[in-house]
């Protein structure tokens, strides 16, 4: 079942906000990917009197970003996920990605993910005999990136 309590993140630095107005809904271990590049354009016009060229910024490119070792406790991922598996045009929603301290108790960096969608999810390895959490691994692509 998908539910949270209050310290159920504490052994992930890195705590998600998926979008759904809850707060948290997720905790990793390992966020990779956080990238975004800007196309630059070098352009000279006829009457530039100086012989060199104008840079002039173009579009910006984000990467995929991969959540990995993590707990997801949400039902409005799952809900997100049939969205995205049914072609939803607007399945996109804004991902909060917190960085916390060592003592979990304040932020120390926030990236947000701007019309984010999933592209991928794995649940497991899941093993009957063991005692360890069930690890998942979340990918996204995002348009836009902000940091806080």
């Amino acid at each position: 079942m998908a539910e949270r309590g209050e310290r159920s993140y504490l052994q992930f630095n890195f705590l998600v906000d998926l979008g759904a107005g809850d707060g948290p809904e997720a905790g990793f271990q390992e966020v990779s990917g956080i990238d975004m590049d800007v196309a630059v354009a070098e352009y000279r016009s006829r009457d530039t009197p100086v012989d060199s060229l104008q840079k002039i910024t173009g579009l910006n490119k984000s990467t995929d970003v991969t959540f990995k070792r993590g707990v997801i406790r949400s039902l409005s991922f799952d809900r997100w996920l049939n969205d995205i598996r049914s072609g939803t045009q607007h399945a996109t929603r804004t991902v909060t990605i917190v960085l916390q301290k060592e003592d979990h108790r304040s932020a120390v960096r926030r990236w947000k993910l701007i019309r984010a969608r999933i592209i991928k999810h794995t649940s497991g390895p899941f093993n009957a005999r063991g005692t360890d959490v069930a690890m998942e691994e979340l990918v996204l692509a995002y348009e836009r990136l902000e940091m806080e």
